[in-house]
């Protein structure tokens, strides 16, 4: 990055989805795919399933309401002020019932992108299993196989 990046309130690339709604407030592009930042609204019932990253940590930091971030041995629930990182090769699973609103840090990730090419996938896309996973695979996304 070779200059100031200045994101004011309410914008960033917006991807509105079911469960979320996302402002990129830094994007991979600006730092070599190092570093990205999101601001997250969880909408009630959000539910990211059990998954894990090869390369990519994330940091959560819960800004409005509760999330209940699900380990192997261990459920932990976010609330406003808590920070949790994630590093690489742990599974987790993300419950947000009533909704809520934090900052996610990626780091060695480029989830913005994830989320720009997300927003314009087709139905076809997004019930064929195969490519799903090619496709989150694509960004360090691998969730738990089924038997």
């Amino acid at each position: 990055m070779n200059a100031k990046n200045y994101v004011k309130k309410g914008q960033g690339a917006n991807y509105d989805y079911a469960q979320d709604h996302c402002f990129v407030k830094l994007s991979s592009r600006d730092t070599n795919g190092e570093l990205c930042l999101i601001e997250d609204t969880l909408k009630p019932g959000f539910h990211l399933k059990r998954h894990h990253h090869k390369i990519m940590t994330e940091i959560f930091y819960m800004l409005e309401g509760e999330m209940e971030l699900v380990f192997d041995e261990e459920t932990i629930l976010l609330q406003p002020g808590d920070t949790i990182t994630v590093p690489p090769k742990v599974w987790h699973e993300a419950k947000c019932q009533a909704g809520g609103k934090m900052l996610t840090i990626f780091k060695n990730g480029r989830f913005d992108i994830f989320l720009e090419e997300l927003s314009t996938m087709t139905e076809t896309q997004f019930s064929n299993a195969e490519f799903m996973t090619s496709f989150s695979a694509k960004f360090d996304i691998y969730e738990e196989e089924k038997p």
